[in-house]
């Protein structure tokens, strides 16, 4: 009758408008008892609290009311300590309790991790708090039960010690009564067991339980970010539950939460545009925020890990990093030159820093770094106005180490060179022998596989229509044909399929779509006009572009071949007109072909609402470009 009565009186007692008097009187009743009937008492009373919570009022409520102890002076004068001896030499002359000795020690670790301290744990004074803190487990509080496991793990500590699995079964023991807030500090401490090879599966299994169905209680931006720093252990449920909390919390965040916050996302791969998008505002709106250079970096690589633009915040991150640039390592440069190519952003002082960067501390760059600088500058078409100095030093860094290179990245340094058009006999030439195109067909994926195949095809075309001076064995000749497949075309250039058919009135002999060229490149629409720019057969006529070379009559004199190209949306840098750089060599390589190039960008083809315009509009384009050509 007394239990049950009591298990009532426990229920009730946080709804009664005079719990805090009662409380009180409690308190003062109570005052010569020990710290485990205090323990006892609060355990009865605060897990009731939680239990009614109906918002994460309640659980802010809980999270920040005072524990019903008083600090002992041994707990005052350890906090005021600046060394671990000191720490150890208060413990030697006051000696206390296991919350005293717990304390003690999550202050020594601090102590040491500021200051140093090896054999920390042979001395006898810290053998005794360990000791007075097995004997007493129990009766340490939670909050200090949490932070102990940490602190023995960063002070060396054995996974397998028997004070460790004490505390383990201890916190298994007493999870359901953790706040919400203990719960994410021991998520984390979980976390970097598994890093070192050490799980306790029950401790884990019954941690992710609590936090799955408690997340309501989940009531700051700090237990958020930390939480989303270990997604990889959630389940796609609760990561959903954490994204919610964290757009609702994102006002709050610190420039560190945000940070730790977009970083889980990017590991995750997870692209949750709400919440990216509170991030990028909070941070750009903000000025109280110190933006340092590690924050600045992470948030660029988690744009381009995500694939997402935010213009205003990377116009931001530029107005930061160019002042420092002379301050980045060679590390945060390639960084940083990769995420914005990832995003198409090109920023020309932002790279032409980088590249005086590079000439300014060479030395310090490895080849993998070159190598990640050379593609970054060709994925966005930016060429050096005087980049010979670059140049200069980027062979010469290439030329001990480009041979032992891995077969793909060589394809891309070779193709990134023939992109910024400064590839030589000596790099052409090393991707052109049949033993290393074995090795890019070996066990790779078949897409992976056509791309680089392209990619040589790219490479071979620049051996032949640059002015080298060096001949080279086709690479369709050397790999295996690819494998038919359907190709889909998109909704622009079905509508110029349609719009050129109606320019040729029909005529299919006149018209060539979707042509694949030997060069590696795809012409939209392929005709030839005479000398009045009507277009004329070309069934019969020589082809050279064509794997098998076209017809076998010769071109009538005055006759052009026009190449029709669809630039897409994404053939272009953000928020810019100017072609990247895979598409700026498609067209250089067809003009030298000898075809008269008549580009097709979207945002002037999606103006143009009926099929007159259209044709109207490529009968314009046509007329304009060999007037351009005749001009020449």
């Amino acid at each position: 009758m007394t239990t049950r009565l009591l298990c009532r009186w426990a229920r009730l007692f946080p709804r009664c408008p005079q719990a805090a008097t009662a409380s009180a009187r409690l308190q003062t009743s109570t005052v010569h008892q020990t710290e485990a009937m205090c323990q006892m008492s609060l355990s009865w009373i605060r897990p009731s609290a939680r239990h009614l919570c109906q918002s994460s009022e309640l659980a802010r409520m809980e999270e920040t009311t005072t524990l019903p102890y008083e600090q002992t002076q041994l707990v005052r004068l350890v906090e005021k300590a600046s060394t671990p001896e000191e720490v150890l030499q208060l413990w030697a002359e006051h000696g206390g309790s296991a919350g005293d000795a717990a304390r003690c020690l999550v202050q020594l670790n601090l102590r040491v991790m500021e200051k140093g301290g090896k054999g920390i744990l042979k001395d006898p004074r810290c053998e005794s708090m360990l000791e007075t803190v097995h004997s007493q487990v129990s009766s340490v509080w939670n909050g200090s039960l949490v932070g102990l496991l940490r602190a023995l793990t960063m002070l060396g500590v054995p996974c397998d010690a028997p004070l460790l699995c004490s505390i383990q079964n201890e916190v298994l023991w007493r999870i359901r009564r953790l706040t919400y807030r203990h719960l994410a500090y021991l998520m984390d401490w979980v976390a970097f067991q598994q890093r070192r090879g050490y799980e306790n599966e029950a401790l884990t299994t019954a941690l992710l339980k609590q936090l799955e169905l408690r997340w309501t209680e989940l009531c700051d931006s700090r237990t958020v970010s930390i939480l989303m720093g270990r997604a990889s252990l959630f389940t796609p449920s609760l990561m959903d539950k954490l994204e919610d909390k964290a757009l609702e919390l994102a006002e709050s965040f610190s420039a560190e939460d945000i940070r730790r916050v977009a970083f889980a996302l990017a590991s995750q791969n997870r692209r949750a545009v709400p919440l990216l998008r509170a991030l990028s505002y909070h941070l750009n709106q903000k000025p109280s925020f110190e933006l340092k250079t590690p924050l600045l970096l992470d948030i660029a690589y988690v744009y381009g890990k995500l694939n997402f633009h935010q213009t205003q915040v990377l116009q931001r991150i530029a107005a930061e990093l160019l002042p420092r640039l002379s301050e980045l390592s060679s590390l945060d440069v390639t960084r940083c030159a990769k995420s914005l190519a990832f995003l198409k952003w090109l920023h020309l002082p932002m790279f032409e820093g980088f590249a005086q960067h590079y000439v300014s501390n060479s030395e310090n760059y490895s080849t993998l770094q070159v190598c990640n600088l050379l593609m970054s500058f060709a994925k966005l078409n930016f060429q050096l106005g005087k980049g010979e100095e670059f140049y200069q030093k980027v062979h010469k860094a290439l030329e001990g180490s480009f041979q032992n290179l891995e077969p793909f990245l060589k394809t891309d340094v070779v193709w990134s060179l023939c992109v910024l058009n400064q590839a030589n006999p000596y790099y052409i030439s090393s991707v052109a022998q049949y033993d290393f195109l074995k090795k890019l067909t070996a066990g790779g994926t078949v897409d992976r596989t056509e791309t680089y195949r392209l990619k040589l095809l790219h490479i071979s075309a620049f051996a032949q229509l640059e002015p080298l001076g060096i001949t080279t064995e086709s690479p369709t000749v050397l790999l295996p044909a690819p494998q038919p497949k359907v190709e889909v075309s998109t909704p622009l250039q079905s509508s110029l399929h349609t719009a050129l058919q109606s320019l040729t009135n029909g005529r299919t002999q006149a018209l060539r779509t979707a042509v694949k060229t030997i060069y590696g490149w795809t012409i939209d629409g392929e005709l030839m006009v005479d000398s009045e720019n009507k277009p004329i057969d070309l069934e019969n006529l020589k082809a050279p572009h064509l794997p098998g070379g076209g017809g076998r009559d010769a071109l009538p004199a005055g006759a052009r071949r026009i190449a029709f190209v669809a630039w897409e949306f994404p053939n272009f840098c953000l928020k810019s007109k100017d072609l990247l750089g895979r598409f700026a060599m498609q067209k250089r390589h067809l003009q030298l072909a000898g075809f008269i190039v008549v580009e097709v960008p979207y945002f002037e083809w999606l103006e143009l609402k009926s099929d007159w315009q259209k044709v109207a509009y490529l009968k314009d384009k046509l007329g304009k470009a060999v007037a351009e050509d005749m001009a020449k």
